[in-house]
């Protein structure tokens, strides 16, 4: 197929200078030379009919690469956007000691890990103590988590972020989600803590909100005692899990976990109308190398 199809109709002039070679009359001139021999025969009029038809054939070539050949591309796979929000405590407990540092510094260094190898989605990330703040908007560029670490740490936390609300920044963070209309929808909460809003059944109440927006709940529990009851539930009724990481080895390995749970899916593309001009462009320079040599003697002159 063809992208200016219209072009075509210049074929016509290439064709008429073809015709013009092979039937027209004349080449009868021929002067005496001494010792000089006469050429001719079907064989060497054929040759330079093929000499002189090698313009026409360069312009044809020329038309139809104005004409924009295109082929149909092969489907390609792609990779399926996933939509990843993290929801990280900064309240006063994340200053406790985990590791080398602090909780708050061990969980952004594995989430900052976690992004290498979750290349083509998208992130976002929210701080929450007793209020939440939306900080780093869904993004492809994870430059921005690499440049937050040191503006939200619990020490130099704005006031209303010292306690835990954990039910009010995880359907903070679902409105958030819930806004994409394209691609698989994650939530990754990071807390030590647990709070009054998801006691006598809120976090069911939650859970169920957050299925039905499509989003799947990771919770990784940052302390040495293990999770509580509801932020289980609240994870595990969405089709996620919750991770008790007890040092920062451990918690390493719960993002590679949540990586291999959620492998990312491949999606085949519809076929798209690609350029297709190798096999012309090959095909003109062919002509034009054997249009140089036939110059070098084999062309017709009158004498």
């Amino acid at each position: 197929m063809f992208g200016r199809p219209w072009l075509l109709l210049l074929l016509a002039l290439p064709l008429l200078h073809l015709g013009w070679v092979w039937q027209r009359q004349g080449r009868r001139t021929a002067l005496p030379f001494d010792h000089g021999g006469r050429g001719g025969g079907p064989w060497l009029r054929a040759a330079l009919g093929l000499g002189e038809s090698l313009p026409a054939l360069l312009l044809a070539v020329a038309v139809l690469l104005l004409a924009l050949p295109q082929e149909l591309a092969a489907p390609r796979q792609k990779r399926a956007l996933t939509n990843i929000q993290f929801c990280v405590d900064i309240s006063g407990s994340m200053t406790a000691r985990f590791g080398n540092g602090s909780r708050y510094d061990a969980a952004m260094a594995a989430i900052n890990d976690f992004l290498d190898y979750r290349t083509g989605d998208s992130f976002g990330l929210t701080f929450f103590g007793n209020n939440y703040l939306h900080w780093v908007p869904l993004t492809n560029d994870p430059s921005a988590f690499r440049c937050s670490v040191p503006f939200m740490r619990p020490e130099h936390a704005p006031p209303g972020f010292g306690g835990t609300e954990i039910g009010k920044a995880v359907l903070g963070c679902r409105e958030v989600l819930a806004s994409r209309s394209d691609g698989d929808r994650m939530l990754i909460l990071v807390t030590d803590g647990f709070s009054s809003d998801l006691e006598q059944g809120a976090e069911i109440d939650i859970a169920r909100r957050l299925k039905r927006d499509g989003i799947v709940l990771f919770a990784v529990n940052i302390q040495e005692e293990e999770a509580r009851g509801e932020i289980v539930n609240l994870a595990r009724l969405t089709g996620g899990e919750v991770f008790n990481p007890g040092d920062t080895r451990a918690l390493k390995h719960v993002f590679e976990r949540i990586d291999q749970m959620t492998k990312a899916k491949l999606e085949l593309s519809a076929a798209e109308v690609v350029d297709w001009f190798l096999p012309f462009a090959i095909a003109g320079l062919a002509v034009l190398g054997l249009y140089a040599l036939v110059q070098l003697g084999l062309r017709y002159t009158p004498w």
